[in-house]
């Protein structure tokens, strides 16, 4: 069997019994950093075989992690704070896993986004993001003003860039900047996007919530809203404005999805 078993996410002390017992029983625990998890595991006197699992190690590893499978051994999978699979590695093994007809299990516990909603008390539904690509085609393609709440995680380095940037193309929003999830000097901040934010460390999850009046006609694809309007007789042109103007974004934008 196969374990993903969330850790804390700032406070040692928030971890399941069931995690605790589970690591102690596994064969080996394969962890995203091993030197961030030793202080974890020292904690809960938990000694175990560790090895390292992380993205760039990922498709090599995921082979040794089947090889415990083949012998009937248990191992756990975790990552350096969280839940493994959200916004960190893990993936590639459960696909394996499924593939090869293996047994896997997740044993619940903290995950950063989840708190961070909680905090806002902003109203469900809402979409997780994770971090924003780097590149602004990426960007543009995943984003645009039909997005409802929207959570993100944030580096201090990319905080004022980020904000800036989705200020921009979702419109200056409402927001909860969450700080240090469960330390001592955890802080929710609510401000807006455009606000300038002037802070030199920490880890940040984003939660931004759904803009005012959206037109509910961006609920819909961009085909679908263009087809709406020259439906109700407006010209292409005039309906590439319309939605131009629903949705905040260029009008070139537009006509560049109606040619794909």
């Amino acid at each position: 069997m196969v374990y993903f078993i969330a850790t804390p996410i700032g406070n040692l002390g928030e971890i399941t019994f069931r995690a605790v017992d589970t690591l102690k029983s596994v064969s080996a625990i394969f962890c995203e950093d091993t030197r961030h998890s030793r202080i974890l595991l020292e904690r809960y006197a938990i000694s175990k075989p560790t090895y390292s699992y992380h993205k760039f190690n990922e498709a090599k590893q995921t082979e040794f992690v089947l090889s415990f499978c083949e012998r009937g051994e248990d191992v756990a999978v975790i990552s350096d704070a969280g839940m493994p699979c959200v916004n960190d590695p893990g993936h590639t093994l459960v696909n394996a896993l499924k593939e090869k007809g293996y047994p896997y299990t997740v044993v619940s516990g903290p995950s950063a986004f989840v708190n961070a909603f909680v905090l806002s008390g902003y109203e469900p539904p809402f979409t997780f993001y994770g971090f924003l690509p780097d590149k602004k085609k990426d960007r543009d393609n995943l984003l645009d003003a039909s997005v409802g709440v929207a959570i993100f995680y944030l580096s201090v380095h990319d905080l004022k860039e980020n904000m800036s940037y989705l200020a921009e193309r979702l419109g200056d929003r409402e927001c909860c900047l969450v700080k240090e999830l469960t330390k001592s000097h955890e802080q929710a901040r609510f401000c807006r996007l455009s606000d300038e934010i002037e802070d030199d460390k920490g880890e940040f999850v984003l939660v931004v919530n759904r803009g005012k009046d959206v037109n509910p006609l961006c609920a819909l694809s961009v085909s679908e809203h263009l087809d709406y309007y020259i439906r109700d007789g407006m010209s292409k042109s005039d309906a590439i404005k319309a939605v131009a103007k629903d949705r905040n974004l260029p009008k070139n934008e537009i006509y560049k999805q109606t040619l794909r």
